[in-house]
């Protein structure tokens, strides 16, 4: 396990990727097949947190990559994967990136483990950033020990292929050899972040990231997150927008307007195009609609009075 400690809190949605991670292609590889001893057995990439199986959560956060391939046996998917599997099967984590890779075409590579619930597109994308300037054969993550993580990294592919190749040689395969063995013989950049490196091989640490996105500052982004996984929704709005319209909705009209006016803005916002900006302009007329409703309701409220200030005279009914 990974130290976990509460990060700060982000403005945009996790998982959502970011905007620098699709400047240049690049490809992911992510190990599901490990087996999960500490869990006893269980099937840890489809044990959920949030409502989402982890491997889910983690194809989010690297949802920008030409090709994803998921080391491990098929199973149903959020996102479209290309499956592939170590030899022999169990093999561990060399075999299996030695796999993965045989699907692998852009020049960097983005390679995850199955099991990591705080990860997010923003991660990847620091990870890309700062690979492709510079000399380094990769950029991992590291905990709040200084600890290693290189199932949360991004490689030069070449480099990977050789250092494979030169353990295959040497070891007449790359079966049972422990990952730090490849990474070892590599030139690599280190980047502090306890908080995406965070893995979960036990019940505990599962407990520990279920806690996590419920709290206050989270449980919103990460029920977003999940709903757009669950109706395979990709559209990132600013969801302030949206919570404001709400907001003037419930204390403008009446509160159950909230729920049936962002509805309905969804529905406008779909026939219009269905992109961010097409929620955004749906979303503006509504407020503005909201607004001018809360504005006759408050003159309707006031007394009436004269300009000039003076009460008005009783007026005598004709006849």
């Amino acid at each position: 396990m990974t130290e976990y400690q509460p990060p700060a809190a982000h403005g945009t949605t996790p998982g959502a990727p970011d905007d620098a991670a699709h400047a240049v292609a690049y490809d992911a590889v992510v190990l599901a097949g490990g087996a999960a001893r500490r869990l006893g057995g269980a099937d840890k990439p489809a044990v959920r947190v949030g409502g989402r199986p982890l491997l889910d959560r983690v194809l989010a956060a690297c949802a920008g990559a030409r090709t994803t391939v998921v080391v491990a046996g098929p199973r149903p998917t959020a996102r479209p994967v290309t499956w592939a599997r170590e030899d022999p099967p169990g093999g561990g984590p060399l075999a299996a990136l030695d796999a993965g890779l045989r699907h692998v075409t852009a020049e960097h590579v983005v390679l995850l483990s199955a099991d990591l619930p705080f990860l997010d597109g923003r991660t990847v994308a620091a990870l890309l950033d700062t690979l492709r300037p510079g000399a380094a054969d990769g950029v991992l993550l590291t905990d709040s020990d200084g600890r290693d993580q290189p199932l949360v990294a991004a490689y030069r592919t070449p480099a990977l292929r050789r250092e494979l190749a030169a353990l295959s040689a040497a070891h007449g395969g790359t079966a049972g050899l422990p990952l730090r063995r490849l990474t070892g013989a590599l030139d690599l950049h280190r980047i502090s972040d306890p908080v995406a490196s965070f893995d979960c091989d036990t019940w505990d640490d599962i407990a520990t990231a279920r806690a996590r996105i419920r709290e206050h500052g989270h449980v919103l982004d990460e029920w977003i997150s999940a709903v757009k996984d669950e109706l395979g929704i990709d559209l990132d709005v600013d969801t302030g927008v949206l919570l404001d319209l709400a907001r003037d909705a419930a204390h403008g009209v009446a509160r159950p307007a909230a729920p049936l006016t962002t509805f309905l803005v969804g529905y406008a916002a779909a026939r219009a195009g269905g992109d961010a900006d097409a929620v955004a302009e749906a979303a503006r007329k509504a407020v503005a609609l909201a607004n001018r409703w809360a504005e006759e309701d408050a003159q309707d409220a006031a007394p009436a009075t004269p300009s000039g200030g003076a009460e008005p005279e009783p007026r005598t009914d004709a006849g």
